[in-house]
């Protein structure tokens, strides 16, 4: 068992820099808006970039999971990472540091479903929905790592270096990942808990698995909702959060970091338990609609009502946090709702779902300040009134009332893989 969670947690480890790369910009807006000479749009957009080549590679790696296996996907994800992290870090303008975002988003995009088909081969199956909400977890330490430890170390060596920094890591990551990472136990003389372990190919092209694992509704249904899962998580907390709590609520950039760690340490304990939960009682929906119950109000609240006390605002932000960590149980949902050979796609398409948050909220948040800004500006940096903040976080609030209702078309499959 050591040598699987060896095996997996290098999985997770680029999984953890590719959360870190997600969420830095939250806490260098204003360098970054003052740095470029850009608005809210415009950093809505440089963030999203992460998001754009994020989503755009989890069906391939679906696929390339399923024919080439998880060693060759992870190694060439983490080396992709080290020359995107030192195009982001280096960048003369915008467009340069764009590039590096996307080239990010692109192979830090390999990790979770990667990990997926290790844990699909390395663990047993009633595993498999807390082996999810573990990679959640491990996610989130890179990203409260990009909350106020990497807003000190911005203040104490500038955000280039941190980033210099984390790219070297990532050429770390990669060498260890080809020197340790096997796809499957039987490669290192152990059991391997897969039906067949040496099968590295689907009977589907590409774009032929994708058609055929949206042939089952749960699926497809499991991508929409996912995104509304996720996206207050990705664009708000991910984002937009440390702005609007210098702006509207005087705590310092230190202190907004604190708390929206503290709400991705939420989601970090949320997600494992929720997923130990669903598969200790068979049951995929019930915990997930507990979860979106829970994080559904606690956002409104927090989008709706202004001069929250501050004790009611760590509340709401820590309850919102821990429930939206259902969405972890629709990994192990999507990947058994469609047969075992597409298990890579299926869960590529449920991880892309995940993302769809960040990259349709993000940029459209921006966009909505900035057609409300009313002139002012601190230290060159814009800043955004209450009411503007509240019309694009309307938003976020009506994708999440939508995956509520969608949620009750989906059939459970008591943790049973379909034929």
């Amino acid at each position: 068992m050591r040598a699987a969670f060896l095996v997996w947690g290098l999985g997770a480890a680029l999984y953890l820099i590719g959360f870190f790369h997600r969420v830095a910009p939250a806490v260098i807006t204003s360098e970054l808006m003052v740095e470029f000479g850009i608005g809210a749009a415009a950093l809505g957009n440089l963030s999203a970039f992460y998001f754009y080549s994020y989503v755009g590679m989890q069906i391939p790696t679906g696929v390339l999971a399923d024919h080439w296996g998880p060693r060759r996907v992870l190694c060439a994800g983490a080396g992709i990472a080290t020359v995107g992290s030192l195009l982001f870090a280096m960048a003369p303008g915008y467009g340069l540091a764009a590039a590096g975002r996307f080239l990010v988003g692109a192979s830090v995009g390999v990790a979770f479903v990667a990990m997926l088909k290790i844990a699909h081969h390395w663990f047993p199956p009633d595993r498999f929905a807390q082996l999810s909400g573990l990679a959640l977890l491990c996610g989130l330490v890179g990203a409260v790592g990009a909350g106020a430890p990497l807003r000190s170390l911005a203040n104490a060596f500038g955000w280039r270096p941190v980033m210099v920094a984390i790219a070297a890591a990532s050429a770390l990551l990669a060498a260890l990942i080809w020197w340790l990472v096997r796809d499957d136990p039987t490669e290192k003389g152990y059991r391997s808990y897969a039906a067949h372990p040496h099968a590295t190919a689907t009977p589907h092209s590409m774009m032929g698995g994708v058609i055929e694992a949206l042939r089952f509704r749960n699926v497809w249904l499991i991508f929409v909702v996912a995104g509304g899962a996720t996206a207050p998580m990705l664009a708000f907390v991910g984002l937009w959060a440390v702005p609007f709590l210098t702006a509207h609520y005087g705590m310092t950039t230190t202190q907004a970091a604190l708390l929206t760690s503290a709400t991705l340490i939420g989601w970090a304990v949320g997600g494992p338990a929720l997923g130990w939960i669903s598969d200790r009682y068979r049951r995929r929906k019930i915990p997930y609609y507990a979860g979106l119950i829970l994080c559904t109000p606690a956002f409104a609240v927090l989008f709706i009502v202004p001069g929250l006390p501050r004790a009611a605002l760590i509340a709401l932000f820590l309850v919102a946090g821990l429930a939206s960590g259902c969405v972890i149980i629709g990994f192990a949902w999507a990947k058994e709702s469609a047969p075992a050979a597409l298990a890579g796609t299926s869960t590529g398409i449920a991880n892309m779902g995940t993302m769809l948050g960040g990259l349709l909220m993000q940029p459209l948040i921006g966009w909505v300040l900035d057609r409300n800004w009313d002139g002012a500006v601190a230290n060159g940096a814009r800043i955004y009134d209450f009411a503007a903040y509240r019309s694009g976080f309307m938003l976020l609030l009506a994708w999440l009332v939508l995956s509520l209702v969608l949620l009750a078309y989906i059939r459970d499959t008591h943790c049973r893989q379909q034929a």
